[in-house]
């Protein structure tokens, strides 16, 4: 077998492989090229989609990490509420104080760090003209909304 023959034999061969790996149908060199090329375009749009997703998904998970932590505990006469957040947050604290004013909650005792974290440990009682009972899943949810307020209006200024 001449050299020719094998460059010719081995060119087969690869635009054999090549429509094997395209799905292309083709039986002439030019349309199973034209394939070829047609395959790649929608291989690199799927992954350009799956960058977008990937890229989406880790932001979404970073605005969810982010976000303080909120841990919502009943007491005898009230609630231990602890915000964490690895992050400093200027402006929760007062965000989360005019929460509890909204609730009803006074604050008994609390103790918090806004270094370079934020920690708020606070107990917070219910009023006592208050009649309607809260549960620690309103405070929870309330203390939620506010940092989610509070997080929406940072990113703004």
């Amino acid at each position: 077998m001449s050299s020719r023959e094998r460059k010719k034999a081995a060119l087969y061969e690869k635009l054999q492989l090549l429509r094997s790996v395209t799905n292309s149908s083709a039986l002439n060199k030019t349309s199973i090229i034209v394939d070829a090329t047609k395959y790649i375009e929608d291989l690199k749009q799927k992954v350009d989609r799956l960058n977008q997703d990937i890229a989406t998904s880790q932001f979404s998970a970073e605005d969810q990490n982010s976000l303080p932590a909120v841990k919502v505990e009943t007491l005898e006469r009230g609630f231990l509420i602890n915000v964490f957040s690895e992050r400093n947050c200027p402006g929760l604290l007062v965000s989360i104080l005019e929460t509890f004013e909204e609730l009803g909650l006074t604050v008994l005792d609390a103790r918090v760090s806004c270094s370079d974290s934020f920690h708020l440990e606070a107990v917070g009682g219910e009023n006592e003209g208050q009649h309607d009972s809260i549960d620690a899943q309103v405070v929870k949810q309330a203390v939620l909304q506010a940092i989610k307020n509070w997080s929406e209006s940072s990113e703004q200024d």
